[in-house]
């Protein structure tokens, strides 16, 4: 009854009434954002800016992408909070994507902090991470080492920080930062697990497993060391809880490959890519125990993998066309590599690939779609239409083949063959507005004469024809 009577007071503008019956329904129901919508209005209304902030700050804390208590915070503290104004403008930006504009406002908010320790270090991580995405490292990096000058830090911007590094392999200055965080008091098991993962990627696993609790990080310290035998008794020693852990599987693997056991290595390889699928870990171990095996096709196929899924395209190439070099009868290999081509914008490089692909399956449906479109993107139809002509033998019913090819016809002056196509296409499709289209340009064509016919191709067709010819 009390949301009827609010609303009702709200229709008859008793605002101060309806605000009261308002939260006593929000009391009930504190999640519901209509309602903190309304107590916000409202409390604008009766001239309440601090409550209206507090209910659209709630709004964000249960939708942080809602535009409308964006909007009202920023008009709130246009002229009371600058601070707060910009970093509510910044946050707005940032989520609608516009990381430039982010970035302009919250170094703004900066200039508004004062001697505020907390809003500084805040913006400025905030900063940070802006930065980070649009994969500016330099300028985040930066951001860190000016909040490393304030004291009211806490360890997770510590953390933070060194990841940054982490993730540019500068091992050294991740490992300066978590050490600095350590001597100001931050030496909890957390901090102790990441340094110990840094030691680990720098090389030094005699100090990781001083800093480790973890029974898998200790395992994995063991083969580094070269300590095979004792890493293997303690792996078997393990719980079961640990046995289905995807470290689990990455260490066997990792012990049968420290002992030459190559094909066991792999097996335990397949383990772990079914706990944590198509990872770019999966196909590392894969070429390294490949490598061992001197199989370089599959060893190059596998860093080609891995580099696909770590987003290095063009060494991905490099490797599948290594790879190729060994072997060019895998169709799969063969469509990958075509397909990275296409993508990096390769398009002659990549149809030599589709045209292998036919001359092992001259019926493949996909490759020879490939190879049409590609002669139709250089104007060379001829080629377009004996590869459309293919793919209509491999399946003579597929109705976007009848209607390319006669388009295709139409544009070689191939007359007879564009009215067969396209009557083959009118007895197949069932789209009553597709028919009537083509029925159409159908008719047409039928009425054209022969002179009419050859102006339609166009003036483009014309030149493509005398400069084919010009070639011969």
């Amino acid at each position: 009854m009390s949301l009827q009577l609010a609303e009702q007071f709200e229709a008859n503008e008793q605002y101060e009434q309806a605000y009261e019956e308002y939260k006593k329904v929000y009391a009930q129901n504190p999640d519901d954002l209509g309602l903190l919508e309304r107590l916000g209005h409202l409390s604008l209304i009766l001239n309440n800016p601090d409550e209206a902030a507090y209910y659209y700050y709630e709004i964000l804390k249960r939708d942080v992408t809602n535009p409308l208590a964006y909007d009202q915070l920023i008009s709130i503290y246009e002229n009371t909070d600058k601070y707060k104004y910009y970093i509510y403008r910044g946050n707005k930006n940032s989520i609608e994507g516009k990381l430039d504009f982010a970035i302009n406002d919250f170094k703004k908010a900066l200039t508004q902090a004062g001697d505020d320790e907390t809003q500084i270090v805040m913006t400025r991580l905030t900063l940070a991470n802006l930065y980070r995405q649009m994969g500016n490292i330099p300028k985040a990096i930066d951001e860190f080492n000016l909040i490393m000058e304030h004291d009211n830090l806490n360890e997770d911007i510590f953390l933070q920080f060194a990841d940054i590094y982490m993730k540019d392999d500068a091992y050294t200055s991740a490992l300066d930062v978590l050490l600095r965080a350590q001597k100001k008091g931050f030496d909890s098991d957390r901090m102790h697990e990441a340094i110990a993962a840094v030691y680990l990627k720098d090389g030094n696993a005699q100090k990781a497993i001083e800093y480790t609790k973890d029974e898998l990080l200790k395992i994995q310290c063991m083969l580094e060391l070269g300590e095979i035998d004792e890493a293997y008794a303690k792996l078997k020693a393990l719980p079961e809880n640990y046995k289905t852990s995807p470290k689990y599987h990455t260490l066997r693997a990792q012990y049968y490959y420290s002992s030459k056991d190559f094909d066991k290595s792999l097996e335990c390889i397949n383990e772990y890519d079914k706990v944590s699928p198509n990872s770019p870990l999966t196909y590392q171990m894969r070429a390294l125990v490949y490598e061992e095996k001197n199989d370089e096709y599959n060893a190059h196929l596998n860093w080609g993998k891995y580099n696909i899924l770590r987003k290095n395209i063009d060494i991905a190439v490099n490797e599948f066309l290594n790879a190729v070099q060994l072997r060019n009868d895998d169709i799969d290999v063969l469509f990958t590599l075509a397909d990275l081509l296409t993508d990096s914008g390769e398009i002659n490089h990549a149809a030599e690939y589709y045209e292998r692909i036919v001359k092992l399956d001259p019926s493949n449906k996909e490759a020879l779609r490939k190879l049409a479109a590609f002669r139709e993107s250089i104007g060379d139809y001829s080629m377009q239409v004996e590869y459309l002509e293919k793919l209509l033998d491999a399946d003579p019913k597929d109705l976007n083949t009848l209607k390319t090819l006669a388009k295709a016809y139409e544009k070689i002056k191939s007359k007879k063959n564009a009215i067969d196509t396209y009557n083959k296409y009118l007895a197949l499709v069932k789209d009553p507005v597709d028919y009537k289209m083509v029925k159409e340009r159908l008719d047409k064509l039928e009425n054209l004469g022969t002179a009419d016919a050859e102006e339609s191709a166009g003036l483009l067709d014309k030149i493509m024809g005398f400069f084919n010819k010009t070639q011969m």
